[in-house]
């Protein structure tokens, strides 16, 4: 077994004076951490996460486009202003064809002035679901604002300029207009600034101690009575992280051997300065491991795109290569190439195919998914055959399917297939 370089560390001071406390802190001795055992997986794919991802791919997309129909001032867009909407909404058809596809959300016309360009605008049921998130976003915004702040929290510079944090606002559950609806509305929380080449950027306007505490400390607090928090709040054990192994990796020894070293590292807080690591060390790996976790616990559906990271990555001081961390630890990760992208996803969110805890934001999606599916199932008999509003707001699944058939009683854990695939493929996979 081969030694690393010494690793200068420090352990997070849980509590509420957790960040604060930090700078106060002197380093700890030198110390030489016995190297992990490089261990090389192979990718595998999960038929479970994929099919989620695959439909929530069509329900961004419907949901950035009735945004988009709503900041119209005329109240509709026109076929010639979405045209080239396509790879902004992530789609693999055009915007034309899946705007159709779906009636029960959009209502087609013809323009007034001129009859052969088609029109959309939001169906009395679109509004309808958009009223009740617009609900959700008022009765949240607590929430939202403490996951906006931490986000800027884990970064170096406290900010986040304004073009890398619009493509992760539907994965936050930000509002629409949450840049004049929100920010304004807690100038103690945020500020927007410009940075050195002029772009506007979110900053942070002031730390609290209160939000500095990972998801993963969240959860060891909440086991206060276990043996295992007192002996970690001692400082005789590390926090470690849920996994969840593709079968067959599980009993392998030198997986199992691997994942003992990983695990009984220290946690580092990803809240916590990073720059006394040594960044080629165990320790920093991680670290990394544990912002990328805190990173996707803050989404909310525990996912997002690889490449909405990328512009992030000096930020959170991740490696270059960062991918090859979701390839490294897949009991906790998931990186899924559907819809012509790379995705990751944190496998403790997920059970059955289902999220193990819906935010309600979720579960209102869940409801513009069912309307979608509506349409798809009705779009040849004719719009008439759709069930009322009223049962589809309220999740009630008369005449509709919930699910499809490949969902039900799907096992994400057990679900694997084998598919050889290599890192530099992945990296150089692109939207």
């Amino acid at each position: 077994m081969i030694f690393t370089s010494a690793a200068l560390y420090f352990l997070p001071k849980l509590g509420s004076s957790l960040a604060r406390e930090t700078s106060k802190l002197k380093l700890h001795q030198h110390i030489q951490w016995r190297g992990l055992v490089k261990v090389k997986l192979k990718w595998v794919k999960n038929r479970g996460l994929d099919h989620i991802i695959d439909r929530e791919t069509d329900l961004k997309a419907a949901s950035l486009l009735k945004d988009a129909i709503k900041r119209s001032t005329t109240g509709f867009i026109t076929a010639r202003s979405i045209s080239d909407w396509q790879k902004h909404l992530g789609l693999t058809v055009p915007v034309l064809r899946f705007i159709r596809r779906y009636p029960t959300v959009f209502h087609e016309f013809p323009h007034s002035r001129y009859a052969s360009l088609p029109c959309f605008r939001l169906t009395d049921t679109a509004l309808l679901l958009d009223a009740q998130e617009q609900s959700i976003h008022q009765a949240q915004e607590a929430d939202t604002v403490e996951r906006l702040s931490k986000v800027l929290m884990m970064f170096k510079s406290k900010a986040i300029p304004f073009k890398s944090l619009l493509p992760l606002k539907w994965d936050l559950g930000l509002p629409d207009s949450f840049a004049t609806t929100i920010v304004p509305k807690y100038p103690n929380h945020f500020r927007i600034i410009k940075s050195q080449n002029g772009l506007p950027c979110l900053s942070l306007a002031q730390w609290r101690d209160e939000y500095a505490v990972s998801v993963l400390q969240k959860r060891s607090e909440s086991n206060e009575l276990s043996d295992a928090y007192r002996q970690f709040k001692k400082g005789k054990t590390a926090l470690a992280f849920p996994m969840s192994f593709p079968r067959g990796y599980g009993g392998q020894n030198k997986v199992k051997a691997w994942m003992d070293d990983f695990q009984n590292l220290p946690y580092i807080s990803p809240y916590e300065d990073s720059s006394p690591i040594d960044p080629n060390s165990d320790l920093m790996e991680k670290r990394v491991v544990g912002v990328l976790h805190e990173l996707l616990s803050l989404t909310i559906h525990k996912k997002t795109k690889r490449n909405y990271l990328r512009p992030l990555r000096e930020e959170l001081n991740l490696p270059h290569r960062f991918t090859r961390v979701f390839t490294r630890y897949p009991g906790i990760f998931y990186l899924s190439l559907k819809c012509k992208t790379t995705t990751i996803a944190l496998k403790e969110g997920y059970q059955r195919g289902k999220l193990v805890v819906p935010h309600p934001l979720a579960r209102i999606r869940d409801s513009y998914y069912r309307v979608m599916r509506t349409g798809v199932l009705y779009r040849a008999k004719g719009v008439n055959l759709i069930p009322e509003k009223e049962g589809l707001v309220d999740g009630e699944d008369e005449g509709i399917e919930e699910t499809d058939p490949e969902e039900e009683g799907v096992e994400t854990s057990d679900e694997y297939c084998e598919d050889d695939i290599t890192e530099d493929e992945m990296e150089s996979k692109d939207e």
